[in-house]
């Protein structure tokens, strides 16, 4: 039997397209629950048919590599397991495993073999690097590929410095990630993120979110990301934010031999141009993939031309051992000019 109608006032401070709106919404209780409220207000993402398909099809796998069972590496591997080289994302700071679906389905439709990580709760960069070698010798893989966005590029670098000596590092694909985290000027407060409540680490995330009109695809992307970000727990917020500003910055003479492609965009994101900057000086050889925007989550709302640059930062690996995609999807003529290639480069590094 339908009850009186009851209004309430609500009132919700919303970081939706990365700035703060107020939203009073008036709400009869026997029109719309409030589970139907909110999703209306969802985001495109989620609800988008490639996204519900990723998640049907693609397994969300849990692992344990440490002696402590509360450490659980969660992660998505897609594609042909033959590839002994695969291509590894790791997420930023706000990011789940998930947040590089759209590269999932579109590399793994062409052959190549992919794994997205989400990490445990590790609270110094070391500590990290350990689990995540214990984790390349449980999945068997030697040697990796590694595409690393903003906080997922710094320790991608921390990796590939702490095995320079046994190299488990292929190459580098550094979207939007920096080499020092004194950038951020958070290093004095990084030993007490652990001791703040949840809202608070939430906060100091979203205060880096981009501000200001936005198209709907960067929109979309920001609304993906703070649903993300709401389903991560206080101790994952806070070690992450530890890693992101506790004082360390990358060798560079421990991984000048790594391939590296740098990926970052021209319009607003976290990084400031001096930032930039540094990364430009530190892999002088690298090659540049620049986009026009993105803001800081090109891999959501720019997919295709970051997938474009993940293409070619993985095509001169075709024909070898490192080869990141299954030999049947490459063509002969494409592996003969990769062989020249190769070929060339190596007599020049013998003169």
């Amino acid at each position: 039997m339908p009850h009186v109608c009851e209004w309430e006032h609500m009132n919700w401070e919303v970081q939706n397209l990365g700035f703060r709106w107020t939203l009073s919404w008036l709400w009869c209780q026997t029109r719309l629950t409030q589970t139907e409220f909110f999703l209306n207000i969802m985001g495109e993402i989620k609800v988008s048919p490639d996204y519900n398909w990723f998640r049907s099809t693609v397994p969300l796998k849990k692992i344990i590599v440490d002696d402590d069972d509360s450490k659980v590496w969660s992660l998505y591997d897609a594609g042909p397991r033959s590839i002994r080289c695969p291509l590894i994302f790791l997420p930023p700071v706000s990011g789940t495993a998930d947040v590089f679906f759209q590269q999932i389905l579109a590399l793994t439709g062409w052959g190549y073999r992919v794994i997205a990580l989400q990490y445990p709760v590790y609270w110094d960069h070391l500590e990290f690097c350990d689990g995540f070698r214990k984790l390349l010798d449980h999945l068997q893989l030697d040697k990796v590929h590694l595409f690393g966005a903003s906080l997922g590029g710094f320790l991608a670098q921390k990796f590939a410095e702490y095995t320079h000596k046994s190299p488990r590092v292929q190459s580098l694909i550094l979207c939007n990630a920096f080499s020092d985290t004194s950038i951020f000027n958070q290093t004095w407060t990084a030993n007490s993120f652990w001791l703040m409540p949840a809202f608070m680490l939430k906060k100091i995330v979203l205060g880096n979110f981009a501000s200001g009109p936005l198209d709907p695809e960067m929109a979309d992307g920001i609304d993906f990301m703070v649903d993300r970000l709401e389903s991560l727990g206080q101790s994952e917020l806070a070690s992450r934010l530890t890693l992101n500003c506790q004082n360390s910055y990358v060798e560079p003479h421990k991984i000048r031999d790594i391939p590296v492609t740098i990926m970052d965009v021209f319009d607003q994101s976290a990084l400031s141009t001096e930032a930039k900057e540094e990364m430009y000086k530190l892999y002088p050889n690298a090659r540049r993939a620049h986009l026009k925007t993105g803001g800081n989550f090109p891999y959501l709302c720019r997919s295709a031309e970051v997938n474009l640059y993940i293409q070619i930062h993985l095509l001169q690996f075709h024909g070898t051992r490192y080869a990141a995609i299954d030999p049947s999807m490459v063509s002969a003529e494409e592996l003969e000019v990769q062989k020249i290639s190769l070929h060339t480069s190596n007599e020049q590094e013998e003169q």
